[in-house]
């Protein structure tokens, strides 16, 4: 297999995974299969760690396929499959439209990639996932494009669907955009621009120096089979393969190559034009050395897996502020976890804030917290009842969690899955506020644990009855009071099953015979 080859099955397979983990967050109509979106991810290294430790299956294997891989080829997932990784190659490959990029040697800052790698591992430790939330590059890349880029394609939509609905074609509809709070976007969009400018500038100094897979990966390419090495007899100190080299590893002073910074792009070996630059074993390189040139009619390559399944989109609910009256302030004690959680405080450990289950569910009732949680879970999900509810026919985000975070759950169960409680506060209710018919919450509940009783003066009130609410939160949802609620829905720190609601019997039809008309 020659060299050529070789780099352009990476770019291929580099390609190819960045567009279906980029599809897998950017679909807003749910075309895509859960379970092919989940085995897209299966070589994701830190979801398949965190759903190992969780449920030993071959599922969750894929971060030991990636530390065997990288044991014989070095760091090929940085190259490949990291897609935080190959969008720095895009950038800097539509940079190098606009400007002339070379690189040049840097000698590595080993205190701070070893660092942030020592440190990311004791608050593990310590029962924070913070630090490694903030920096995974598949929770980076997740954020970047689910909180920045998804909604810009949803206003393209419809701006396209409002074109051709002028035209009297609906082909393509209306999508609901749902906004996160303002200071939310300024951990996506810093490290998008921090992103940006690493990659133009210093090519991919972002994954060998703050990443601490990056840093974990590089401590066992070291050690790997195959390695880039430098042939000192036939190098002419040109340095074509320096001014490639993305890493700025190469140091051809000593003719040497860092692996623990090579991120396996094979640049160097196809800017070579002296075949001093090859893929070799060690003592295959000592047994070449003497001669000029190195025999590359043989190489290996490696695979990549990917797989599928579809859920339909599902509406939202349409609702109008008519009351501003509600004086009531309201606290949750616990917020609220998507279901499949199960248990709050094992969600949080396990959530690497990738953003996956916000970009799939079809409400946008899922949303990134801010210190709801505590800041040590900054930017983990919860349900926001005031962006929307959790759709009863729905289980797409516990389908697509590739960490374990969220279990899949059948429809059945997640029906009965109750994730929180319905709290009815009658001093914001407009009912009692402003003595006038509402119902909104009882209208939406889809268990009817939320029903109207006899008030006063002929108007009903709600009445909550616990024990069949599952904490969907369309009661929320739909209540028209502001600023605060007159029901919500308090979090059950460790999700139960709910009572099975009462059916009520059809009642018999009292005409006997043909109908009156």
């Amino acid at each position: 297999m020659s060299y050529k080859f070789l780099k352009s099955l990476r770019v291929l397979i580099a390609i190819a995974s960045l567009l279906l983990i980029a599809l897998a967050f950017l679909d807003f109509l749910g075309f895509l299969p859960a379970q092919f979106i989940k085995a897209g991810l299966w070589l994701q290294f830190v979801p398949s760690l965190l759903l190992f430790s969780k449920a030993f299956a071959f599922s969750a294997l894929g971060f030991l396929f990636i530390i065997v891989l990288t044991s014989f080829f070095g760091r090929v997932y940085c190259a490949s499959l990291c897609p935080l990784g190959v969008f720095q190659d895009v950038v800097l490959r539509l940079a190098r439209r606009f400007k002339k990029i070379r690189f040049k040697y840097h000698a590595p800052f080993n205190w701070l990639r070893y660092g942030i790698l020592v440190i990311t591992i004791l608050t593990l430790l310590l029962g924070s996932s913070l630090i490694l939330n903030m920096l995974d590059p598949y929770s980076v890349f997740g954020r970047i494009v689910t909180d920045l880029f998804r909604p810009l394609l949803i206003l393209g939509n419809n701006v396209l669907a409002g074109i051709l609905q002028s035209q009297e074609i609906y082909s393509v509809f209306h999508v609901d955009v749902h906004w996160m709070q303002l200071s939310l976007y300024i951990i996506p969009v810093g490290f998008l621009f921090l992103i940006l400018y690493l990659s133009v500038q210093h090519g991919r100094l972002y994954c060998n120096t703050v990443c601490p897979l990056g840093a974990f990966l590089g401590l066992i390419s070291k050690y790997s089979v195959y390695k880039i090495r430098i042939n000192s007899v036939a190098c002419t100190h040109c340095k074509a393969c320096v001014r490639v080299c993305k890493a700025q590893c190469i140091d051809l002073e000593k003719h040497t190559v860092d692996a623990s910074r090579c991120v396996s792009c094979y640049n160097c070996l196809t800017s070579c034009k002296f075949d001093a630059v090859d893929l070799k074993t060690k003592s295959k390189a000592e047994k070449d050395g003497a001669q000029k040139g190195a025999d590359v009619s043989r190489r290996r390559a490696l695979g990549f897996l990917a797989g599928s399944a579809v859920l339909s989109p599902v509406g939202a609910l349409a609702r109008k502020v008519v009351s501003n009256n509600a004086t009531v302030p309201v606290e949750r004690q616990q917020y609220v976890t998507p279901p499949g959680s199960a248990d709050v405080q094992e969600f949080l450990n396990r959530c690497t804030a990738c953003h996956l289950c916000v970009s799939a569910c079809p409400t946008g009732v899922i949303q990134p917290s801010k210190n709801e949680f505590g800041w040590q879970h900054f930017l983990q999900v919860r349900m926001d009842f005031y962006q929307g509810f959790c759709n009863f026919e729905c289980v797409r985000c516990t389908a697509v969690c590739p960490t374990g975070a969220l279990l899949p759950l059948l429809l059945e169960d997640k029906k009965r899955t109750q994730i929180g409680r319905a709290e009815f506060v009658k001093g914001n209710c407009i009912v009692n506020t402003e003595g006038t018919d509402c119902g909104a919450c009882s209208e939406h509940c889809p268990t009817k644990a939320v029903r109207m009783v006899p008030y006063k003066n002929g108007l009903t009130i709600p009445e909550v009855d616990e024990s069949i609410c599952i904490g969907c939160g369309a009661c929320e949802y739909a209540c028209p009071t502001q600023p605060y609620k007159a029901i919500y829905v308090k979090g059950n720190p460790v999700h139960v099953v709910a009572d099975e609601p009462q059916r009520e019997k059809a009642k018999k039809n009292e005409f006997e015979g043909d109908f009156p008309f």
